[in-house]
């Protein structure tokens, strides 16, 4: 039987977070962060699955790269303390086929991208161990809603404490 299990985080600068580093950690690239200069290359990960970029449908194209994205979301965000990008990491049946674990992710990352318009980037990972049932899927998400002139408003009902809309 699946264990269900989902965390969301955020990542900030004032933490020293960079949603560029998220990026390529969760989907095994090489990412270059335009902002700071910084390589981060996570080329050599093992357990990383398929990574897909999903935005909304009227979203210009340089945001289905992952390069151009993430620089653009780090570009967006003016302050130095800034919250850079939001994950949500949520457990994959471990019953399911790759293909149905794919279009699950899928599934998933199109709901949140429809309900909040921003981009995202979801990455699935498999088990650390052999025989390991821990498969899950990493959403990482802008913080600003994406359409066709680019990224806009925050999405601060996603926020917690005093600024969060319930």
């Amino acid at each position: 039987m699946a264990i269900y299990h989902a965390r969301i985080k955020t990542f900030s600068r004032a933490k020293g977070h960079s949603s560029v580093a998220a990026a390529a950690y969760r989907a095994g690239l090489l990412l270059v962060d335009e902002r700071t200069g910084s390589r981060h290359d996570y080329r050599r990960r093992g357990g990383v699955v398929e990574t897909r970029c999903v935005v909304p449908t009227d979203a210009p194209d340089w945001s289905m790269v992952p390069d151009q994205l993430w620089s653009a979301a780090e570009h967006a965000e003016r302050r130095r303390d800034a919250t850079v990008c939001r994950e949500f990491e949520l457990a994959l049946p471990h019953e399911l086929t790759d293909d149905q674990r794919s279009a699950l992710a899928a599934e998933l990352t199109r709901a949140l991208v429809e309900r909040y318009r921003f981009a995202a980037q979801a990455s699935i990972h498999s088990p650390d161990a052999k025989g390991g049932l821990n498969w899950h899927v990493h959403i990482l998400a802008t913080t600003r809603r994406l359409d066709a002139d680019g990224l806009s408003d925050k999405t601060r009902e996603l926020d917690g404490g005093p600024t969060g809309r319930s």
